[in-house]
């Protein structure tokens, strides 16, 4: 594909306007001689590049986490700490959904948890992920991630609608109000509790404090190796 500016003739003004929610750029081309002898209704040649770098349209993942928190809160998810859930997956037959990356789960995670990473790394090599690439690596994040597109198709396949899921990740994130975050800490557990009770999941919990408490507590892990 050429680039935008090789097939510009630079002897020709132009003007151009961009949308967020397009694939194209317009760029309106006239000739300089003719804007320069003075003819205002030249007609114009217009032709369209198309911008491979363009963003994607926002997917629910991506939503405000003002209006996720509003949807949890009106889906009554609740939180639970870590004993508790432990308490709920061996007295209540809960299931654990481990929403990490797979590499985290594989070194450690609750017994019996499923894992369905909500994120992976960046895939493709498209202008827009090598875009994304560079801008993880301007930061020193050489493994970039991105939105898993296949997170509820997966989840579906592994767990029915009337499943008992605690969802956890590593912090954990909070509803909970407090004078520093007056809407709570989003996550990617809670992220995850979002879609799933969007897609019709009703017996959503979400882990407080993450698995990095579990762990803390002492509480039985499992990992690859064993």
């Amino acid at each position: 594909m050429l680039a935008a500016s090789s097939i510009v003739n630079p002897n020709l003004t132009c003007s151009s306007r961009a949308s967020s929610s397009s694939d194209f750029v317009s760029i309106s081309l006239r000739p300089s001689s003719v804007a320069k002898f003075g003819s205002s209704r030249a007609p114009k040649r217009l032709i369209t590049v198309r911008s491979a770098a363009t963003k994607q349209a926002k997917t629910p993942a991506e939503e405000e986490w003002k209006v996720k928190r509003q949807v949890l809160l009106e889906k009554r998810v609740r939180s639970v700490d870590v004993k508790e859930a432990f308490r709920l997956q061996n007295e209540n037959n809960f299931v654990i959904l481990d929403v990490r990356p797979e590499a985290e789960y594989n070194e450690g995670h609750p017994p019996d948890a499923i894992n369905v990473q909500i994120y992976r790394l960046i895939k493709e090599w498209t202008a827009w992920d090598i875009a994304r690439r560079a801008a993880f690596a301007f930061f020193g994040i050489f493994s970039g991630t991105e939105e898993n597109p296949e997170f509820m198709q997966i989840v579906e396949s592994k767990l029915s609608k009337d499943a008992k899921i605690i969802v956890a990740c590593s912090t954990g994130g909070t509803m909970k109000p407090t004078m520093n975050l007056p809407d709570g800490q989003q996550s990617r557990s809670l992220i995850a509790a979002y879609l799933l009770v969007l897609n019709g999941y009703k017996n959503v919990y979400h882990l407080e404090g993450g698995l990095y408490n579990w762990f803390k507590e002492g509480l039985p892990a499992v990992g690859l190796e064993d």
